[in-house]
């Protein structure tokens, strides 16, 4: 399926969903962000057979950020920020909150918000010649797009300042070292083991799974307390699943269990 500036392919169970404007490098436009809203609903129809979703760019880039040709020449400036809450923060909040798994494959550059993007994977792959840039002090912004939520939470404060105040490039390699992301691949077969990955998410249990994303994003937030009322919560609601008695049988009978998704 094609959408602006997107593209969804569904492969099984794992949707596919590809930033796609290769001419600026995946930058994102008020455009793709309607291309991707439109993804998104595409999904969310299809949610009872899509376990898994797969993010990466076409191309060359991941996402080098906010799209900034033609800014100069436009007669009506729009304030630098009005489109994070009209624009960003909705496509941002829809996947913290889908339904499914996602697995990030940055295939290049992933600046600015193209990183936040990236970041919000809950398995992150990265090609060997990937890198990440907190771009926003070359054009004199500030970071956004929740990465100064993100990044203190996944390698601390001091790291996360000093990507944001020195704007230098975090190979993918060192990314890796610093925890930031799961795995790095040869660029050669990312998407086949992120495709790989991403089949052995589709098939497992998808409301528990679901569940964990909730249990994890919620978890900076919450007190030792809150924290254990949300995970009573999770575990009645996954316990009444089809696929909690599948696992158990198929635990006590011996044999690999069967998960619908259900």
């Amino acid at each position: 399926m094609q959408f602006k500036h997107v593209t969804l392919d569904l492969d099984g169970s794992v949707a596919v969903l590809r930033l796609d404007h290769q001419e600026v490098m995946n930058a994102v436009s008020l455009d793709m962000l309607g291309g991707l809203a439109d993804a998104l609903d595409a999904i969310e129809e299809q949610k009872d057979e899509v376990r898994c979703v797969v993010l990466t760019g076409a191309g060359r880039a991941f996402c080098t950020g906010a799209n900034l040709q033609g800014r100069n020449n436009q007669s009506k400036k729009t304030k630098a920020g009005v489109t994070l809450e009209t624009g960003f923060h909705p496509f941002l909040r829809r996947i913290s909150n889908l339904h499914c798994p996602i697995v990030t494959a940055v295939n290049g550059p992933a600046a600015g918000a193209g990183m936040s993007f990236a970041l919000l994977g809950d398995m992150i792959l990265c090609a060997r010649s990937s890198y990440f840039l907190q771009a926003f002090r070359r054009i004199g912004l500030v970071p956004d797009c929740g990465s100064t939520w993100l990044l203190p939470r996944l390698i601390g404060k001091a790291r996360s300042v000093e990507l944001s105040l020195m704007g230098e490039r975090l190979p993918a390699e060192k990314a890796l070292e610093w925890g930031l992301i799961n795995r790095v691949y040869d660029d050669g077969v990312l998407m086949e083991e992120a495709m790989k990955l991403a089949r052995d998410l589709a098939s497992g249990p998808t409301v528990a799974l679901s569940l964990i994303r909730k249990l994890y994003w919620d978890s900076p937030e919450n007190s030792f307390e809150d924290q254990l009322n949300l995970e009573f919560q999770c575990q009645l609601r996954a316990g009444d699943t089809q696929d909690f008695r599948e696992g158990v049988g198929a635990f006590l009978e011996k044999r690999p269990a069967q998960f619908k998704g259900k």
